[in-house]
């Protein structure tokens, strides 16, 4: 049998977008959130205008046509992208020595699915089902960046500032965000919890849509290889595993690599 044909694949990953965007969304958030050139998905809004399954609002964003019906894609089942993940996680602790968590995006959390205790760690509290805010941990702005229109949502609202280094001001999400869709991967500082770290990536379907995000957490120290204080970052060896354990993840879901 042939394979599968790639414009429809992203033209049915669009459909998706604009399934969890009531609002509407740009060109370039379209284009952002499932990895396509500004002008590749350009071209492919042009055609599903042309047969009326997407429309064009006076502002120039994007929303589902009224040849479809006006529903919403369903988030990806829980259960499924943790049967996905389990191996994977564990994989990451084994590698890192850190706790691994894998979250899917719901009613505008980040909700856990899975959780792997780091090797010794005392605190054997299963987190299953704990809501995370978007905007202040890695799991949280790795679900945000790549979901169009719903940044532009949460921001329009009052954030909860949890420590001093919680970013609250739309300029500070809308720079986090961007970031985040720079470098593929996402990270919080002390930013929910003072004395806690982690990095999380993007996990994405065959379409390109982002269905979940998997993370590590540990210590500041533990996760910036003692780079906290000076504004540098996560260890890059470890944004590198964790990009590479949500790629697997991915590929097992049916996603590209």
């Amino acid at each position: 049998m042939p394979g599968p044909i790639q414009a429809i694949e992203r033209a049915a990953a669009i459909l998706s977008v604009l399934a969890r965007a009531p609002y509407g969304v740009g060109v370039s958030e379209i284009a952002g959130a499932l990895g396509l050139a500004k002008g590749t998905a350009h071209g492919l809004l042009r055609t599903l205008m042309l047969v009326g399954f997407v429309e064009q609002s006076e502002s120039g964003r994007y929303a589902l046509g009224s040849r479809l019906p006006d529903s919403r894609s369903r988030e990806v089942d829980g259960n499924v992208l943790r049967a996905h993940a389990m191996t994977w996680a564990d994989g990451l602790v084994s590698r890192t020595g850190l706790s691994a968590r894998v979250a899917t995006l719901h009613d505008q959390s980040a909700v856990v699915v899975h959780h792997v205790f780091r090797p010794g760690d005392p605190a054997q509290t299963l987190r299953l089902g704990v809501r995370l805010p978007l905007h202040a941990t890695a799991l949280g702005k790795a679900l945000l960046a790549f979901t169009p229109g719903l940044a532009e949502q949460r921001t329009g609202t009052d954030l909860v500032s949890y420590t001093s280094r919680t970013v609250t001001t739309t300029r500070e999400v809308a720079s986090a965000l961007s970031a985040v869709r720079s470098h593929g991967w996402a990270a919080d500082t002390g930013e929910f919890r003072a004395d806690r770290a982690s990095v999380a990536a993007p996990i994405r379907d065959r379409g390109g849509r982002v269905v979940g995000a998997i993370a590590v957490v540990g210590t500041v120290d533990a996760v910036t290889a003692g780079r906290g204080s000076t504004g540098k970052g996560p260890d890059p060896a470890l944004t590198d595993r964790v990009r590479e354990a949500a790629r697997a993840v991915g590929d097992e879901l049916g996603g590209d690599p």
